[in-house]
């Protein structure tokens, strides 16, 4: 008899996985082990990962490097979540023959601009602050005063689908909108009800800014020290996007120079650590990277993996992206 074939689903940091799907008719052909806590190192990834044949990460929460992949010798498929993971080493999974299939992600643009505006509204209006003072017994006391958002400005960084429904809700607040990106056109800006402002204008104008570009060479650290010393005093920094399109250095002294107010739910190292500076620094939102982290995504994201593992299973693979890894030799 065959061994079982064995499954690990990892990152479930909010233990959510069990209860998001129908497992039954996977753990009926595989043993399926879920683990709740992050992979430390990619040592500790390769001891963990080796007995397993396929993976189901939690979009890029683990990083699957040509080293890593190298050192899981009996892995033959990895189930993705969501339709792309940056962190995924392809060509390396391509190279070793391991499978890789996605899931779709229907209704994750609408939940991550819902929380940038989440971010934006709590940053402007004390809200942290509020709770932390009636958690401790206090009421107003020690509660700055906030501000309105009708009639200032926000910045739009990147104006696709997920910066696009932000610049909808600044209109709906009442707010001049401005938007920004590499290729972005005053049509296309006109087009989402935004006007469109070079980079510099944007930074020197706006009340706060909402970061909304995908991660590159080319926009990593896109926002660096001088970038932020553009903004004007107590400008509200949104990022749902990804932490390392900010320089941290310089996101950090700004901070402690009082000169800005950051709304973040993603950052350079994530889980962000226990003693990270950002922690303790006052003139901040902090969420844990919940922009995607929904119940019917969670749902979609699940039920099409485990779908997508059926059919590996059943020799029929779907959704796939890397097809020539198991394309037949010429």
């Amino acid at each position: 008899m065959a061994p079982m074939v064995k499954i690990a689903v990892l990152d479930d940091w909010q233990n959510v996985a069990r209860t998001s799907a129908d497992w039954r008719a996977l753990e009926a052909r595989a043993a399926v082990d879920v683990f709740t806590t992050p992979q430390a190192s990619e040592d500790e990834a390769a001891s963990r990962l080796a007995p397993y044949d396929i993976l189901l990460p939690m979009r890029e929460r683990t990083a699957f490097s040509a080293s890593l992949i190298a050192r899981l010798p009996r892995l033959k498929m990895i189930a993705m979540t969501g339709p792309r993971a940056g962190t995924l080493d392809l060509a390396a999974c391509t190279r070793a023959g391991i499978l890789v299939c996605n899931t779709g992600s229907e209704a994750s643009g609408a939940s991550t601009a819902e929380l940038a505006l989440a971010l934006l509204l709590a940053a402007a209006r004390q809200v942290p602050a509020g709770d932390a003072a009636i958690r401790a017994g206090r009421f107003q006391d020690g509660v700055g005063l906030g501000r309105t958002l009708a009639g200032a400005t926000l910045g739009i960084i990147g104006l696709g689908r997920i910066g696009a429904r932000m610049a909808g809700y600044g209109q709906a607040l009442g707010m001049r909108v401005l938007a920004w990106s590499t290729n972005l056109t005053p049509a296309r800006a006109a087009e989402a009800g935004a006007e469109y402002a070079a980079k510099e204008a944007l930074l020197a104008e706006s009340d706060a800014i909402s970061l909304h570009l995908v991660l590159s060479a080319r926009t990593r650290g896109m926002l660096g020290a001088a970038e932020l010393a553009r903004l004007k005093s107590g400008a509200i920094v949104v990022n749902t996007a990804r932490g390392p399109l900010i320089e941290e250095r310089a996101l950090i002294e700004a901070l402690r120079e009082g000169r800005i107010i950051a709304a973040l739910d993603v950052f350079d190292r994530e889980p962000l650590p226990a003693d990270h500076p950002l922690r303790t620094l006052p003139n901040t939102v902090l969420a844990p990277h919940l922009g995607f982290a929904t119940a019917p995504i969670f749902r979609q994201f699940y039920e099409e993996a485990i779908e997508n593992i059926l059919a590996f299973l059943d020799g029929a693979p779907i959704r796939i992206v890397n097809p020539e890894a198991i394309a037949p030799p010429a």
